[in-house]
Order: structure tokens, then C-alpha cells, then sequence
């Protein structure tokens, strides 16, 4: 029914904290907790026929996570993806006032970031710059790109760019000129596209054209497609979203999940999953598709992409 395949990020598996909106449980925050959590979902994610998993150092204990499963089970039909450029701070620390994780794309933090993250290879398939963006200078730095096409020569990895922001698209264009040694370095674009923010579709097609990889993060808009009282702008798509969902018999996340699945078709659409039920529910994505008239009247909320920026912004960490 679709070519996308769904995997499973752990930027909310592994940090006590993440920018979402979550229901207001009190279950355990501990580490080991979150660990018997993570790999819970894990199992149940490949017991389920994802293959697909990504983490990053910022994630908390995520790619710590990732890397002790995949040593303990050693499946070898996965597809493992990380990142580099972020540090996550927070220290396990639950209200951390200040940021949670600081960016850096330096040549010295790309290196001792990739001495931790090449222990998933070989399940490691795909390694990315974390937010790649024109104000930190990474896709201008000539050290950073040429360790990049080193790595990815001595490991045959895919190197990608993740993406967030108002200028997506522009960063894009502007990652697919890079070539090193008249090859393209970047093979693999994480980016954000979800039923509200679609600024990024045209230039999304034309990667998946060039036979790109496309792996789509935060389709469910940090949890903003969810009915919420506190965003009574979106009411009209709420009861959209609600009607589609009672008619195909699944949830809202389903719902929001298949839109990208049909009205885009990107390589990888990435759960961001904190527990086994919320995945039970995305991946019920795989039973309906939606028709053309419902993907259109799906595509009218598309919003103002800096508005969308700036409401994401203004989101807590919780």
C-alpha cells in the first residue's frame, strides 16, 4: 500500500525531558526505568517488522540505548542511524532551566562524537549532521566536510543532514551542491513535515526523484494534531482529524501518519514513540489509505511555516 516504511526515533526513549506535548503522568523518570522502557519498545518495534531505528548523543541515553540492544541481540536486518553536533547537558536533571543540549559542528566534536557512534557499525547505516544549519557553518566548513567524506568512504555509510526551521528547503538546495571529490557527500535529508508544516514538500519529491533517502521526523507536530484546548485554532482540523480516524477505526496519530505516507511517500516516516501502546497506534498506519479528496481537504492545514516555527518554539520541555 505505500513504499514508506515506519521506524522508531529515540529522542523520547532516552531523555527524561523532550519538547512535546505529553499527557501529565507521574511514571518513573529514573534511568533504569527509562532503560527497561526503552528496550521494551525496542523488542516490540522489531517483533512488529521495523527495521529502522535512529538516535543521536543529544537524545539522552538514547544512542547508549540503541547501541546496548543492538549488542544484545544483534539482529541483522536493521538499519541503525545517529547523528553528531549536539551534546546533551541536562544531566538527567528533571525542570533543567537552561538549554538541554548544545549544538557544536566543529572538525574536534564531529571526531569524538563518530568514536562513540561507529560502535553501531555495521547495523549503522546512515550517519547525519544534527541541524545542519547555514548560521553554524557546517556545510561551509571544508575540515568537517572532508572528515565526513572519509568516514563515509571507509564505511560505505549514507551521509545526511537533519533539518529544522523556517528555511528547510533552502538548506537542502544548498546541502545537494556540496561534492567532495566530485561526489555528492549528502545521501540521506531528516526532515520535518507533518499536516501543518508542508513548506518542504516540492523539494522533498525532488530528492526521493534523485533516489535520495527521505526520513520524515515530528509528523505528529511535537503533539500539536492531538485535540488540545489550548490550541483552539486548529479546532477545525481536530474534527477532521477525529472523523477520518472513527471511520478508519484507528487513532489520530494513524491518521496524521498516513497523510505523509500517501500525499508524500518518503523513504522512512520515524514513530517517536515513548511507550509500546503509542507505537501499537502508529503503526496501524499500514492498514487504511487514505483517498484523494480526504489527503486534499488534509493539505488545506498546511500553515504560515514561521508561525509553525515559531509555535514549536514556544513549546516546553516536559
Amino acid at each position: 500500500m505505500s513504499k514508506t516504511k515506519i521506524g522508531l526515533g529515540l529522542a523520547a526513549l532516552g531523555r527524561p525531558e523532550y519538547i512535546n506535548i505529553r499527557d501529565e503522568s507521574t511514571h518513573d523518570k529514573s534511568q533504569e526505568a527509562f532503560r527497561e522502557n526503552a528496550f521494551s519498545v525496542l523488542n516490540f518495534a522489531y517483533q512488529h517488522g521495523i527495521r529502522y531505528f535512529d538516535t543521536a548523543p543529544s537524545y539522552g541515553k538514547g544512542e547508549e540505548f540503541l547501541t546496548n540492544w543492538n549488542s544484545k541481540y544483534q539482529h541483522e536486518r536493521v538499519t541503525l542511524s545517529t547523528k553528531w553536533g549536539y551534546t546533551y547537558v541536562a544531566n538527567w536533571e528533571l525542570g533543567f532551566s537552561g538549554a538541554h543540549e548544545i549544538k557544536e559542528h566543529s572538525l574536534d566534536k564531529l571526531i569524538e562524537q563518530w568514536q562513540v557512534s561507529k560502535k553501531l557499525h555495521p547495523q549503522l547505516k546512515i550517519y547525519q549532521v544534527h541541524s545542519a544549519t547555514f548560521e553554524s557553518g557546517v556545510l561551509e566548513n571544508k575540515e568537517v566536510l572532508k572528515q565526513l567524506y572519509e568516514i563515509k568512504n571507509q564505511t560505505s555509510l549514507q551521509i545526511g543532514i537533519t533539518t529544522s526551521g523556517t528555511n528547510q528547503s533552502e538548506i537542502i538546495e544548498a546541502a545537494l551542491k556540496i561534492k567532495v571529490e566530485k561526489e555528492d557527500l549528502f545521501d540521506s535529508f531528516q526532515v520535518t513535515y507533518n499536516i501543518l508544516e508542508q513548506s518542504t514538500h516540492a523539494i522533498l519529491k525532488h530528492l526521493l526523484q534523485l533516489g535520495k533517502t527521505v526520513i520524515i521526523k515530528e509528523a505528529l507536530a511535537n503533539g500539536r494534531i492531538f485535540k488540545n484546548e489550548n490550541f483552539s485554532h486548529y479546532k477545525k482540523l481536530y474534527m477532521v482529524i477525529n472523523s477520518l480516524a472513527k471511520k478508519y477505526r484507528v487513532s489520530t496519530d494513524a491518521i496524521a501518519f498516513r497523510f505523509i505516507m500517501d500525499n508524500l511517500e518518503p523513504t522512512y516516516l520515524l514513530s517517536g514513540a515513548s511507550s509500546i501502546e503509542q507505537l501499537k497506534q502508529n503503526i496501524k498506519a499500514y492498514s487504511f489509505k487514505l483517498d484523494k479528496e480526504e489527503l486534499n481537504v488534509l493539505k488545506s492545514f498546511k500553515t504560515d511555516s514561521h508561525k509553525y516555527w515559531k509555535e514549536r518554539n514556544e513549546l516546553s520541555w516536559n
